[in-house]
Protein backbone atom coordinates (compact mmCIF):
# COMPACT_ATOMS: atom_id res chain seq x y z
CA UNK A 1 0.00 0.00 0.00
CA UNK A 2 0.99 3.68 -0.81
CA UNK A 3 2.36 5.51 2.48
CA UNK A 4 -0.54 8.36 2.20
CA UNK A 5 -3.17 5.14 2.06
CA UNK A 6 -1.34 2.97 4.52
CA UNK A 7 -1.09 5.97 6.86
CA UNK A 8 -4.76 5.75 7.15
CA UNK A 9 -5.19 2.44 7.60
CA UNK A 10 -3.00 2.05 10.10
CA UNK A 11 -4.42 5.12 12.20
CA UNK A 12 -8.18 3.32 11.30
CA UNK A 13 -7.11 0.25 13.03
CA UNK A 14 -5.17 1.99 15.84
CA UNK A 15 -8.33 4.11 17.09
CA UNK A 16 -10.63 0.59 16.92
CA UNK A 17 -8.28 -1.45 18.67
CA UNK A 18 -6.36 0.87 20.97
CA UNK A 19 -2.87 0.54 20.03
CA UNK A 20 -3.05 -3.46 19.91
CA UNK A 21 -3.31 -3.29 16.40
CA UNK A 22 -0.59 -1.35 15.35
CA UNK A 23 2.23 -3.61 14.87
CA UNK A 24 0.06 -5.81 12.25
CA UNK A 25 -1.50 -2.87 10.86
CA UNK A 26 0.03 -3.09 7.62
CA UNK A 27 -0.47 -7.49 7.02
CA UNK A 28 -4.13 -6.85 8.04
CA UNK A 29 -4.65 -5.48 4.76
CA UNK A 30 -8.62 -4.38 4.40
CA UNK A 31 -9.80 -7.39 5.25
CA UNK A 32 -10.44 -7.56 8.93
CA UNK A 33 -13.00 -10.40 9.60
CA UNK A 34 -12.21 -10.93 13.46
CA UNK A 35 -13.69 -15.09 14.80
CA UNK A 36 -15.22 -14.12 17.67
CA UNK A 37 -15.59 -10.30 19.70
CA UNK A 38 -12.52 -10.37 22.02
CA UNK A 39 -13.55 -8.56 25.43
CA UNK A 40 -12.03 -5.21 24.52
CA UNK A 41 -14.10 -4.89 21.78
CA UNK A 42 -16.92 -3.69 23.59
CA UNK A 43 -15.41 -0.24 23.78
CA UNK A 44 -16.94 0.13 20.28
CA UNK A 45 -20.35 1.95 21.25
CA UNK A 46 -21.16 3.90 17.85
CA UNK A 47 -23.71 6.89 17.87
CA UNK A 48 -24.51 8.52 14.44
CA UNK A 49 -23.60 11.85 14.42
CA UNK A 50 -21.00 11.58 17.45
CA UNK A 51 -17.37 11.42 17.33
CA UNK A 52 -13.78 12.34 18.82
CA UNK A 53 -10.69 14.51 17.59
CA UNK A 54 -7.07 13.01 18.93
CA UNK A 55 -4.10 14.43 18.83
CA UNK A 56 -1.26 11.31 18.01
CA UNK A 57 2.13 11.18 18.00
CA UNK A 58 4.07 8.12 16.27
CA UNK A 59 7.84 8.05 17.03
CA UNK A 60 7.72 11.58 18.20
CA UNK A 61 5.90 12.66 15.10
CA UNK A 62 2.04 14.69 15.79
CA UNK A 63 -0.75 14.92 14.10
CA UNK A 64 -4.62 15.35 14.22
CA UNK A 65 -6.92 11.85 13.72
CA UNK A 66 -10.95 12.46 13.46
CA UNK A 67 -13.39 9.41 13.92
CA UNK A 68 -16.81 9.77 13.54
CA UNK A 69 -19.94 7.58 13.25
CA UNK A 70 -21.53 9.27 9.90
CA UNK A 71 -24.34 6.28 8.88
CA UNK A 72 -26.03 3.36 10.10
CA UNK A 73 -27.44 0.32 7.68
CA UNK A 74 -28.05 -2.97 8.31
CA UNK A 75 -25.70 -5.93 7.48
CA UNK A 76 -27.45 -9.61 7.31
CA UNK A 77 -29.95 -8.48 9.52
CA UNK A 78 -27.89 -6.70 12.30
CA UNK A 79 -26.93 -2.90 12.87
CA UNK A 80 -24.01 -1.75 11.18
CA UNK A 81 -22.61 1.65 11.46
CA UNK A 82 -20.14 3.34 9.18
CA UNK A 83 -16.67 4.98 10.76
CA UNK A 84 -15.17 7.75 9.25
CA UNK A 85 -11.49 8.52 9.94
CA UNK A 86 -9.92 11.79 8.83
CA UNK A 87 -5.90 12.03 8.61
CA UNK A 88 -3.78 15.20 7.11
CA UNK A 89 -1.10 14.34 4.89
CA UNK A 90 2.06 16.24 5.16
CA UNK A 91 0.39 19.35 2.78
CA UNK A 92 -2.83 19.57 5.41
CA UNK A 93 -4.90 18.05 2.86
CA UNK A 94 -7.45 15.62 4.80
CA UNK A 95 -7.79 12.24 3.60
CA UNK A 96 -11.32 10.51 4.88
CA UNK A 97 -11.66 6.83 4.77
CA UNK A 98 -14.86 5.07 6.41
CA UNK A 99 -15.25 1.14 7.75
CA UNK A 100 -19.30 -0.40 7.91
CA UNK A 101 -18.61 -2.35 11.32
CA UNK A 102 -21.41 -4.28 12.72
CA UNK A 103 -21.92 -3.55 16.11
CA UNK A 104 -23.06 -6.61 18.15
CA UNK A 105 -19.80 -9.11 16.05
CA UNK A 106 -17.33 -6.22 15.36
CA UNK A 107 -17.10 -7.39 12.33
CA UNK A 108 -15.76 -5.30 9.38
CA UNK A 109 -17.74 -5.38 5.92
CA UNK A 110 -16.88 -3.04 3.50
CA UNK A 111 -14.16 0.13 2.96
CA UNK A 112 -14.33 3.48 1.11
CA UNK A 113 -11.87 6.49 1.09
CA UNK A 114 -11.71 9.52 -0.72
CA UNK A 115 -8.86 11.85 -1.37
CA UNK A 116 -9.20 15.34 -2.30
CA UNK A 117 -10.37 16.42 -5.77
CA UNK A 118 -10.76 12.64 -6.24
CA UNK A 119 -13.53 10.10 -6.67
CA UNK A 120 -13.76 7.61 -3.55
CA UNK A 121 -12.61 4.00 -4.09
CA UNK A 122 -13.98 1.11 -2.28
CA UNK A 123 -11.02 -1.26 -0.91
CA UNK A 124 -11.75 -5.09 -2.01
CA UNK A 125 -12.51 -7.22 1.06
CA UNK A 126 -9.82 -10.27 1.56
CA UNK A 127 -9.72 -11.50 4.81
CA UNK A 128 -6.78 -14.13 5.34
CA UNK A 129 -7.23 -16.62 7.92
CA UNK A 130 -3.84 -16.16 9.56
CA UNK A 131 -3.87 -12.29 9.71
CA UNK A 132 -7.43 -12.94 11.60
CA UNK A 133 -6.03 -15.31 13.74
CA UNK A 134 -3.14 -13.10 14.97
CA UNK A 135 -5.56 -10.02 14.79
CA UNK A 136 -7.88 -11.76 17.32
CA UNK A 137 -5.02 -13.48 19.43
CA UNK A 138 -3.18 -9.64 19.78
CA UNK A 139 -6.47 -8.30 21.01
CA UNK A 140 -7.36 -11.27 23.74
CA UNK A 141 -3.90 -10.03 25.03
CA UNK A 142 -5.71 -6.95 26.67
CA UNK A 143 -7.76 -6.67 30.07
CA UNK A 144 -9.52 -4.50 32.16
CA UNK A 145 -6.71 -3.66 35.08
CA UNK A 146 -9.39 -0.80 37.17
CA UNK A 147 -11.73 2.48 36.71
CA UNK A 148 -9.58 5.45 37.23
CA UNK A 149 -10.55 9.52 36.45
CA UNK A 150 -8.02 11.32 34.30
CA UNK A 151 -7.81 14.21 32.61
CA UNK A 152 -7.27 15.01 29.12
CA UNK A 153 -7.40 18.23 27.00
CA UNK A 154 -11.46 17.38 26.23
CA UNK A 155 -12.01 17.56 30.01
CA UNK A 156 -12.34 14.78 32.59
CA UNK A 157 -13.31 11.37 32.30
CA UNK A 158 -14.22 8.12 34.55
CA UNK A 159 -12.64 5.75 32.74
CA UNK A 160 -12.03 2.06 32.83
CA UNK A 161 -8.06 1.51 32.49
CA UNK A 162 -7.20 -1.78 29.89
CA UNK A 163 -3.69 -2.99 29.65
CA UNK A 164 -1.60 -5.00 28.10
CA UNK A 165 -0.74 -8.41 28.97
CA UNK A 166 3.08 -7.63 28.17
CA UNK A 167 2.93 -4.24 29.82
CA UNK A 168 3.57 -2.52 26.91
CA UNK A 169 0.24 -0.89 26.28
CA UNK A 170 -2.61 1.26 28.28
CA UNK A 171 -6.18 2.52 26.94
CA UNK A 172 -8.45 4.42 29.16
CA UNK A 173 -11.90 4.32 27.74
CA UNK A 174 -14.99 6.33 28.35
CA UNK A 175 -18.84 5.22 27.27
CA UNK A 176 -19.30 8.92 26.80
CA UNK A 177 -16.97 8.92 23.73
CA UNK A 178 -17.97 7.31 20.63
CA UNK A 179 -17.48 5.64 18.49
CA UNK A 180 -14.70 3.75 20.49
CA UNK A 181 -14.50 4.98 24.12
CA UNK A 182 -11.37 6.23 23.83
CA UNK A 183 -9.85 8.71 25.43
CA UNK A 184 -6.23 7.87 26.02
CA UNK A 185 -3.77 5.40 24.54
CA UNK A 186 -0.28 4.89 25.48
CA UNK A 187 2.31 2.44 24.27
CA UNK A 188 6.26 2.50 23.67
CA UNK A 189 6.29 4.74 20.38
CA UNK A 190 2.75 5.86 20.06
CA UNK A 191 0.12 7.87 21.76
CA UNK A 192 -3.37 9.67 21.61
CA UNK A 193 -5.39 11.67 23.43
CA UNK A 194 -8.64 12.80 23.58
CA UNK A 195 -8.76 16.49 22.18
CA UNK A 196 -12.65 17.24 21.01
CA UNK A 197 -15.82 15.54 21.27
CA UNK A 198 -17.71 16.09 18.11
CA UNK A 199 -21.74 15.84 18.65
CA UNK A 200 -22.98 16.72 14.86
CA UNK A 201 -20.91 15.04 12.24
CA UNK A 202 -21.10 14.61 8.51
CA UNK A 203 -20.20 12.52 5.96
CA UNK A 204 -16.82 13.75 4.14
CA UNK A 205 -17.08 10.86 1.73
CA UNK A 206 -19.24 11.92 -1.63
CA UNK A 207 -20.25 10.32 -5.08
CA UNK A 208 -20.60 6.73 -6.13
CA UNK A 209 -16.87 4.72 -4.83
CA UNK A 210 -15.35 3.34 -8.14
CA UNK A 211 -13.87 -0.20 -7.91
CA UNK A 212 -10.34 -0.64 -6.16
CA UNK A 213 -7.70 0.34 -9.29
CA UNK A 214 -4.24 0.22 -7.87
CA UNK A 215 -3.19 2.09 -11.41
CA UNK A 216 -5.25 5.16 -10.68
CA UNK A 217 -4.38 5.11 -7.07
CA UNK A 218 -0.50 4.95 -7.84
CA UNK A 219 -0.94 8.38 -10.67
CA UNK A 220 -2.72 9.85 -7.28
CA UNK A 221 -0.19 9.63 -4.87
CA UNK A 222 1.48 12.91 -3.56
CA UNK A 223 4.77 13.93 -4.80
CA UNK A 224 7.21 13.53 -2.30
CA UNK A 225 9.27 16.70 -1.00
Amino acid sequence: MKRWHATLVAAAVCLLAGSLLVGTASRAQIGMDFFKKPAIADIFKPTVGGGAVYETERDQKKSTLEMTVVGQEAVNGKDAYWLEFGHADQSGAMTYGKMLVTRDDFQFHRMIFQRPGQPPMEMPMNPNASQQSHMTDEMEKWHKVGTETITVPAGTFTCDHWAKDDGKGDVWASSKVTPMSLVKEVSPNNSMVLVKVISDAKDHITGTPMKFDPELMKRQRPQQP
